[in-house]
């Protein structure tokens, strides 16, 4: 079991301090990574609810530092912990202007990126970005053959319904070969098909821990299927953690309550998928007192 950690990168309070003293903690401690989100704005009147919670779209997402850029930061600060996107919304980018910016940040890391994948939820996010919220699965899937393409290839050609790429030498590549990990968010049959076939991981949110295990073995069913090595595919939990004073008696979420109760579900995490390299990922929330707290993360 590994641990990664939230960057405190959304908020009224974000800044440079507030990064570093994160980054630079969480490594001491021995966390495995730091993970950033991709929000690029706060809907006064969303189209759609939040799809956690009670549908209210959290405040702290009114003001939100730019993925990339932070663990660019955030690399500039550490040596060893990795560095991961949960998630970049795929159909929001070009996948030529997207593949030289994980590319740098891999090359100016030494090799520590770990690229979460995703489709997003909102259409006002959609709208923003001038992408098409219809056929936005065949986009995604699309972008990640490009991507691989850009990686891997030298000279580049890439002819597909949504990208084209003419003829042409891209480089740098990626400091990991073939390419730096891909883990995917899914929930949709469409969508766990592509973790199977084309991520190195899945990488589910808000997904009951009695559900995580049944649906994993389903992805690597059809990842053999698919000639692929189902034991190579990578779980990244992701804990939405919400630290409270006294114990949650009834109806708690995985993850909330004391730190006994969180713990509990760690081990629960941890014990029914020994089997594969399992992270665990601790959003910001609350931060403060986990690190201050000396909360060290655990190889194996």
């Amino acid at each position: 079991m590994r641990f990664g950690f939230a960057l405190p990168q959304a908020g009224s309070a974000i800044g440079p301090e507030g990064l570093v003293t994160a980054a630079k903690r969480a490594e001491d401690l021995g966390f495995d990574s730091l993970w950033v989100l991709d929000r690029i704005l706060w809907p006064v009147n969303p189209k759609v609810p939040y799809p956690i919670g009670d549908g209210s779209l959290p405040v702290k997402y009114k003001n939100v530092l730019d993925p990339l850029e932070t663990l660019t930061f955030a690399a500039a600060h550490t040596r060893r912990i990795a560095l991961g996107t949960s998630v970049l919304n795929l159909p929001w980018y070009n996948p030529v202007l997207l593949a030289r910016r994980l590319t740098t940040l891999d090359v100016l890391s030494a090799g520590r990126l770990r690229v979460g994948f995703g489709i997003g939820w909102s259409p006002d996010e959609y709208e923003a970005a001038g992408a098409t919220w219809e056929e936005r699965g065949k986009r995604a899937d699309e972008l990640i053959q490009a991507l691989k393409k850009i990686w891997t290839t030298d000279p580049v050609e890439f002819q597909g319904k949504y990208y084209r790429i003419p003829k042409s030498v891209i480089g740098p590549k990626p400091v990991q070969k073939p390419h730096p990990p891909i883990y995917m968010a899914a929930y949709a049959p469409s969508a766990l098909k592509r973790v199977a076939t084309e991520a190195n991981g899945w990488f589910p949110v808000g997904i009951p821990l009695s559900s995580i295990g049944p649906m994993f073995e389903g992805i690597k069913g059809m990842a053999k299927d698919a000639g692929r090595d189902p034991s190579a595919l990578e779980l990244i939990v992701r804990a939405n953690v919400e630290l409270h004073n006294t114990p949650i008696q009834k109806d708690r979420v995985d993850f909330t309550g004391t730190l006994e109760q969180i713990a509990e579900d760690v081990t629960t995490n941890s014990a029914r998928r020994r089997s594969s390299l399992t992270r665990s990922f601790l959003p910001a929330s609350r931060q403060r007192k986990i690190l201050s707290l000396g909360w060290k993360s655990s190889g194996g």
